[in-house]
């Protein structure tokens, strides 16, 4: 069955088509809950948030986009909802004591350095540019992909996608420099 299918199924009453469907789409949408959430935990939350709401709302998808578009859809803004409310209520994570140490230290420590850089650098975005920009570049998707997917148009996509990449070049100038030092010492 079609994901449009699966998803008529399950508003029709069918117990396993809804599970079918996730199924088929629950990676994405995860690596799309972190990508656009702080924390995994807020990720997961706000994965879990999105879910309820498709499962509940099944019955109103329209079919004029792809079902995993409508995913995404709810995944992106349950996620940007749950920013807007810990804004209002901040919370301290806890500090992870359960630290594992690569089997290659040099080149492990090195692709994690860059990776939590990268990471952090991307939250230094709006949340609105960061969900541009992560659409866009780390999941693919074309601008007006993007665009259908966020429900914004398209030229929105492009402004916020290129503040995005100007701001990301910034906070990560200091890698490519790193880089460059280490090029020179080589020869």
């Amino acid at each position: 069955m079609s994901d449009a299918q699966l998803l008529a199924a399950h508003a029709s009453g069918d117990a396993r088509a809804f599970s079918e469907l996730l199924g088929r789409h629950y990676d994405h949408l995860w690596q799309t809950a972190r990508r656009t959430s702080y924390t995994p935990e807020d990720a997961a939350d706000a994965l879990q948030e999105a879910l309820l709401n498709a499962h509940r709302t099944a019955a109103t998808f329209r079919a004029d986009a792809a079902v995993r578009s409508w995913l995404h859809r709810i995944v992106v803004n349950a996620c940007l909802d749950r920013i807007r409310r810990n804004k209002a209520r901040p919370t301290v994570p806890l500090p992870e004591d359960d630290q594992h140490e690569p089997s290659h230290p040099r080149d492990a420590m090195t692709d994690r350095e860059t990776s939590m850089a990268i990471e952090d650098a991307l939250f230094t975005l709006s949340p609105e540019q960061r969900a541009a920009v992560v659409a866009v570049d780390l999941e693919g998707y074309s601008v007006a992909e993007a665009a259908a997917l966020l429900g914004i148009p398209e030229g929105t996509v492009k402004s916020r996608c290129a503040r995005a990449r100007h701001r990301l070049a910034q906070e990560l100038s200091y890698l490519q420099a790193g880089r460059n030092q280490i090029d020179a010492n080589e020869v």
